[in-house]
């Protein structure tokens, strides 16, 4: 079968397509052909070897995190799925990817297609899908009335997680260009910052909670923006020692992470917030949860562009500009 691989780390990454053997699924897994796989930030980020020391990953590897597509196969333990059925599914940190023809994915990181989505918008969805459920139900613990503040609205998580956030009941902040105010409004924003004109840090107050999503000195500022006793979680980093803990990590590394978020947390103390990173884990039944939210119409795609397979590296490089409008996917059967 075809599928984009990862031969070396490096400053742009060695990617390049190739013949390999179809995976052989394990009692426990099913397999799946790909019909459409969405790509993340972190798509284009583990080549350059920035996840090198966090990852479970072996050269060469098959590149991607996330697929909607038919279970071709199933293992002999396998009892929620079976052929014919169209699943979705992350695996991100599984040490297996989803630019592939077929996929090898164990049966508790799958869920059902929401009937109402195409591959291609079910696609789109498992990543940004399950980090924002497991950022705002999970650590910030998202109550009716909170205000959270979720910067780069426009972006892949951006979209997902203002809709989550309102259907959840709180009110959201968000940053934006002048091009997409409209575009977070329409997805439930209530308070929405042009960057291009203002600084959110200097309009905005009172939050409850932030979802750090942007690089630089965002975080920072997101945190002068709260209240006491408030929560902030970071998708992008620090990492702390609490993360490097839960990954098995050794002194060392737990040592390293601590002294890396050691600012960010200390800052946030004198704002009597807490802070911790998130990384997220595939999690089949969070997607079947999100699947039924959006089969209610609580939740919908944003989608910017779609990519045949054959130009999966430039979709890789368009993601990487930082200008894409929610997600950017990629199709491996035509439909």
């Amino acid at each position: 079968m075809k599928a984009l691989i990862l031969k070396r780390y490096g400053k742009t990454g060695q990617l390049e397509f190739a013949d390999i053997p179809r995976p052989t699924i394990k009692p426990d897994e099913i397999l799946v052909q790909v019909h459409a796989a969405g790509l993340n930030p972190i798509d284009y980020m583990i080549p350059k070897g920035l996840f090198k020391p966090i990852l479970k990953f072996r050269l060469p590897a098959t590149m991607g995190s996330d697929l909607a597509g038919i279970v071709v196969e199933t293992g002999s333990r396998v009892s929620r799925f079976k052929v014919g059925d169209a699943v979705y599914a992350s695996v991100f940190d599984l040490g297996s990817g989803s630019l592939a023809e077929f996929a090898a994915v164990p049966e508790s990181v799958a869920a059902l297609k929401p009937v109402n989505l195409s591959f291609v918008e079910a696609a789109s969805i498992p990543m940004v899908g399950l980090t924002s459920w497991q950022a705002l139900n999970e650590r910030l613990r998202l109550k009716p009335g909170q205000k959270v503040f979720i910067p780069a609205g426009a972006g892949g998580i951006g979209t997902f997680a203002i809709q989550l956030a309102k259907h959840l009941g709180a009110k959201v902040g968000t940053t934006t260009s002048t091009g997409n105010v409209e575009l977070v409004r329409s997805l439930g924003a209530d308070e929405v910052i042009d960057y291009t004109k203002q600084e959110f840090e200097q309009v905005l107050k009172g939050y409850d909670a932030v979802l750090g999503t942007t690089r630089g000195d965002g975080l920072e500022k997101a945190i002068s923006i709260l209240k006491p006793s408030s929560t902030v979680v970071s998708l992008i980093g620090p990492p702390d020692a609490a993360f490097a803990r839960a990954r098995g990590m050794n002194f060392l590394m737990t040592f390293v992470f601590g002294l890396l978020s050691r600012k960010i947390i200390r800052l946030a103390g004198k704002h009597q917030a807490r802070y911790s990173f998130l990384f997220v884990r595939p999690d089949g039944r969070q997607l079947k949860e999100i699947a039924t939210l959006i089969e209610a119409s609580r939740i919908r795609p944003v989608i910017d562009a779609v990519i045949p397979f054959a130009q999966a590296k430039d979709g890789l490089a368009y993601l990487e500009r930082g200008r894409a409008k929610g997600k950017v996917v990629v199709q491996m059967v035509a439909t």
